[in-house]
């Protein structure tokens, strides 16, 4: 038994597929769950299947499926997105790639980094995106509440346990509202903002939008 990383899983793979071809059997665990949901694993079984050896899949629970079924949030169509960025900065820039998503959104967080993620929401989607925060799945202090995440962020700072535990943030998809700017516009929107003040940019987007729709008229 070994443990397999990100830093030593490619090197790794060729020794194990040797070994397989040898005519052993190798199993991949995890600690708990589905192997490969957030952890190391897809280069050794694409590995193994481009050596044309079979992978077998044993499927084990997973926190952001458990959490995403006692949501109460859209599940037919949803994005896994792991952990955000540790910094600020990098959480605000991820969270703005994927503000206008209209698929339920899943994020795993830790402890140490729940209250600045939450903050960080309500910054960059606004305090009415509900959120449902789901903590200690399948354990005995599970936890499942949603509210609007600025209500939900005063819950949490209301009680340091309920942030304590493996923690997953289901989030709500972005509902259109109808003077909301088409994708082509957001994506000059976004270029405007590089050299414009935010109002001008704006402007500038819909109108070029108002006169694609014409010219496609």
């Amino acid at each position: 038994m070994f443990a397999l990383h990100d830093h030593n899983e490619q090197q790794k793979a060729e020794t194990l597929v040797a070994k397989l071809k040898e005519g052993q059997n190798i199993a991949l665990v995890s600690d708990a769950g589905t192997p490969l949901i957030n952890d190391p694993g897809y280069h050794l079984v694409r590995t193994c299947r481009e050596a044309g050896i079979r992978v077998v899949p044993l499927p084990g629970p997973c926190a952001a499926i458990t959490a995403l079924s006692a949501a109460g949030l859209p599940s037919d169509r949803f994005c896994y997105e792991g952990f955000l960025p540790a910094k600020s900065k990098g959480r605000r820039d991820a969270l703005k790639a994927i503000e206008t998503e209209p698929r339920t959104l899943i994020f795993y967080e830790s402890t140490h980094r729940l209250l600045d993620s939450l903050e960080d929401i309500v910054a960059v989607l606004g305090e009415s995106r509900y959120v449902v925060l789901a903590r200690e799945l399948t354990k005995t202090w599970e936890t499942i509440h949603g509210a609007p995440v600025g209500e939900l962020l005063a819950w949490v700072k209301e009680d340091e346990n309920r942030r304590k535990g493996e923690m997953v943030l289901i989030v709500e998809g972005h509902k259109a509202q109808e003077d909301d700017l088409p994708a082509d516009a957001l994506r000059t929107l976004a270029l405007l903002q590089a050299e414009l003040p935010l109002k001008k940019a704006a402007a500038l987007a819909a109108e070029n939008s108002r006169r694609e729709e014409k010219c496609a008229v």
